[in-house]
């Protein structure tokens, strides 16, 4: 019987197997879906099938610089149990040597390539692993950068990887410079480099915001603009880095902290586990009660 793309689909869709496991299934139970289903669990590979309910919501962050190329990744477990496992953390940083030098465009793309060049597919590699750790894995997403050789980055992992900050400072090659910054924020959580960063939709925004508080708190007008600049320099401080006080010299900004370095900004990226992923919350008490009450 011939095995088509659609049948490989459906029978990925109910196992989770990768695609080359769900055709040669196929092709040995001569395409019937059912056999080929019991065939994959028999094999192990559709163990993963039954986590991909599952909400995958902890796990780990990485970074990594290799020359003048460096990578920041998030993978994600269901629990912090399975992210301090030693196998897990060695699959974050295979996913993150694959990336670096695979080159794939996107987390769906690099889930099709073959792993490190000449393995199974990403895909199917990590479905391996979630049979033997018994937990829903997922690659959510990773960030490639660059810099010159003039430059510098900065890696740092808070909490063993809870939080991972990858920094491109231009003017030093100084790392830890570079390292002081992505610490500054995994802490203060900045959201833009400067101000030339915002987006005058933003401020406009945040400007009209304070205005109306201005005037419900009863200011006078005439000098509802005035307050209202200097409030905005305070939203500034809140939210760009180089306006933030550094956290290892709180009288110094780290605009010019830097500046006294002969260095700048180029970009930053923090990744925190989890962000952004609705948990579910299980009450275990709760469940119980309601089924007595049935």
């Amino acid at each position: 019987m011939a095995i088509t793309a659609s049948m490989v689909k459906e029978l990925r869709e109910k196992t989770g197997a990768g695609m080359m496991d769900c055709k040669k299934a196929l092709t040995e139970v001569d395409g019937d879906m059912e056999k080929a289903i019991d065939l994959l669990r028999e094999k192990g590979i559709a163990k993963a099938a039954k986590k991909a309910d599952r909400i995958a919501a902890e796990g780990l962050t990485y970074v990594k610089s290799e020359g003048n190329k460096a990578i920041i990744i998030e993978v994600n477990s269901e629990t912090d149990f399975v992210a301090k496992n030693e196998a897990f953390q060695t699959l974050v940083k295979d996913l993150a040597d694959h990336v670096l030098t695979q080159n794939p465009a996107d987390v769906e793309a690099a889930l099709k390539q073959d792993f490190q060049g000449n393995g199974p597919a990403v895909e199917e590699h990590i479905n391996s692993a979630v049979a033997k750790i018994g937990e829903k894995i997922t690659l959510r997403r990773f960030v490639v950068v660059e810099k010159t050789d003039a430059d510098a980055f900065g890696e740092y992992l808070h909490m063993g990887g809870r939080i991972g900050v990858l920094t491109v400072l231009n003017g030093t090659t100084d790392q830890e410079l570079a390292k002081d910054i992505a610490m500054h924020v995994a802490a203060i959580n900045p959201t833009y480099v400067d101000r030339s960063s915002v987006s005058e939709e933003t401020v406009n925004h945040e400007r009209e915001i304070l205005k109306q508080q201005a005037l419900n708190e009863g200011k006078p007008e005439k000098i509802v603009e005035k307050m209202v600049e200097g409030r905005l320099s305070k939203f500034f401080e809140q939210v760009c880095l180089v306006d933030q006080p550094f956290v290892k010299d709180g009288d110094q900004k780290v605009g010019k902290f830097l500046q006294n370095k002969g260095a700048t900004v180029q970009s930053f990226i923090r990744f925190e586990v989890g962000e952004g992923i609705e948990k579910r919350e299980d009450n275990f008490a709760d469940e119980v009660m309601s089924q007595v009450k049935k």
